[in-house]
């Protein structure tokens, strides 16, 4: 009997289904909320390690950078060796790799530790979107299970900085990277007994240079981007811009010969799918520079504690539940293009309102605009996940998880990336009062934790007059962010709009 067949008769006769979603679900928010939880940490790391601006900006983004990069391989790989198989040795690998980034010594040692985080995170998200796709076959149901996995990585972003806030206030840095060893514990236990192993009865070899050139060409394009926006074009951005869009083409020469590629990227002719995957990840761009950002603004520019800018972060993952539970309803009631325009604009929304923060902006407004930019993320990127999933055959589940997944990671990465750019790019063109000795004013250009560290040495007025500039600096950056966010969010709003007409979910069950 097929692999595929086999799952078939497990699911329909299983009343354990929704326990197993339990499990997927804990693996997804994980590595969602270690996509952010980073983000308070990022004052007390930067102290501690004193890393470089661009130092921070690679611990902060080389996690989704390296996920990106391998999530279409990872996919591929899990249906040919078995989706649970793969899912749950990337959790006993995500929960060793933790350790190592809650000790880190030097920013390198982090940064390094932080991009095989990513190796061990891009075995988890491809497996859990494939494994629903198995386990759920009537579109209905499986609606609710994907909304209700749209909404753990949706709100994991936004969980993310509250988890963060109550371990800073009782531990150090490091404790956010621990809180994943007992969640991959549970998730290990309840995997091996509740769910289904599925995979591709016929996959065909696994294409290594295909691998390869999926992750040279995903990270050289990025880093290429980060860098092109901090520092503009430059002989090293450029040679990295080359040689990702030259791998990139060669992998999508190499898929169309291959009787059997990582990625089937004939999907990408099909108007539906590819507004889907660019909706997918222009969402999660918006809502995650939105929340690492403003996790450094409410600490470092209004002085608020740790918890207290969790909390205050908290809407966002309200607003992104809510929706995500109900984007199937609406999509189905109203339409996939307009709920997709609408959760889009609604992220837009929220970043337009980043414009109009200040020092003293109060939690009321703060938390309208999250709740908003929750909502807007919940929608969108439920229903362009369940959109990716519904195109495919079964067999092609992995694949076609690994499309979302990549978009989803990719657009964290460039939210922290382009958006980080615009801030520190902003940031370091303020100036340093005159009587600041050198060495301070190197340092408090460098970063704002830089700044605030530099003022402790500095005398009362000094460290004042200091921190006044370096904090109207750093806020003009984010309003900057806040704008051009906004305006590619509204673009993208009408993008959607036009090519996901006639784009609708599926009303009956399938079958193997």
């Amino acid at each position: 009997m097929t692999g595929t067949a086999q799952l078939t008769k497990e699911t329909v006769r299983a009343s354990g289904r929704w326990l197993a979603l339990a499990a997927l679900v804990l693996a997804v928010l994980l590595v969602a909320v270690d996509a952010t939880v980073l983000g308070l940490a990022t004052p007390y790391l930067s102290e501690d390690l004193r890393p470089s601006g661009t130092q921070l900006l690679w611990i902060g983004d080389v996690y989704s950078f390296v996920i990106a990069g391998l999530l279409i391989s990872m996919g591929s790989l899990g249906d040919r060796i078995g989706r649970k198989k793969l899912l749950l040795t990337g959790a006993v690998a995500f929960g060793a790799v933790s350790v190592l980034n809650a000790y880190a010594t030097s920013p390198e040692m982090m940064i390094v530790a932080r991009a095989l985080l990513g190796v061990a995170g891009a075995t988890l998200m491809p497996s859990t979107l494939a494994l629903i796709r198995n386990i759920f076959h009537d579109p209905r149901e499986r609606s609710i299970a994907v909304g209700i996995w749209g909404a753990a990585a949706s709100a994991g972003a936004a969980v993310g900085p509250v988890v963060g806030g109550f371990l800073l206030e009782h531990f150090w840095w490091g404790s956010v990277f621990l809180i994943n060893l007992p969640v991959m514990a549970v998730l290990v236990v309840i995997g091996i007994k509740l769910l289904p192993e599925s995979r591709n009865p016929n996959p065909g070899p696994w294409d290594l240079l295909s691998v390869g050139l999926s992750l040279i060409g995903m990270v050289s394009v990025v880093y290429a981007v980060k860098e092109t926006a901090v520092h503009g074009i430059a002989a090293g951005s450029s040679a990295a811009a080359v040689v990702g869009i030259g791998a990139l083409v060669w992998f999508v020469r190499r898929q169309l010969t291959l009787p059997s590629p990582l990625l089937d990227v004939r999907l990408f002719h099909n108007r539906g799918f590819s507004g889907a995957v660019l909706a997918d990840l222009l969402t999660i761009l918006g809502l995650s520079g939105l929340v690492f950002f403003l996790s450094q603004f409410l600490q470092l520019v209004q002085g608020r504690s740790p918890l207290e800018a969790g909390l205050i972060e908290l809407p966002a993952a309200i607003g992104a539940v809510g929706a995500g539970l109900l984007a199937g309803l609406l999509a189905r009631r109203w339409s996939v293009r307009g709920t997709v325009s609408f959760g889009l604009g609604a992220v837009g929304l929220a970043l337009a309102a980043c414009t109009l923060l200040t020092k003293d902006t109060g939690v009321l407004a703060l938390g309208l605009a999250l709740f908003i930019g929750g909502l807007g993320a919940g929608l969108a990127f439920t229903v362009t996940a369940d959109v990716i999933l519904s195109s495919v055959p079964k067999e092609q589940a992995g694949a076609a998880s690994a499309v979302s997944e990549t978009a989803y990671e990719l657009g964290a990465a460039l939210g922290i990336a382009l958006l980080g750019s615009i801030v520190t790019g902003v940031y370091r063109g303020f100036t340093v009062p005159e009587d600041v000795p050198a060495g301070a004013a190197d340092a408090a250009r460098d970063s704002l934790g830089g700044a605030a560290e530099a003022a402790h040495a500095l005398p009362q007025e000094q460290a004042a007059a200091l921190l006044t500039s370096a904090r109207d600096a750093f806020a003009d950056g984010f309003h900057v962010a806040g704008a051009v966010g906004s305006v590619v969010l509204f673009a993208t709003a009408i993008a959607a709009w036009f090519l996901l007409r006639g784009q609708r979910l599926e009303s009956s069950p399938d079958h193997a």
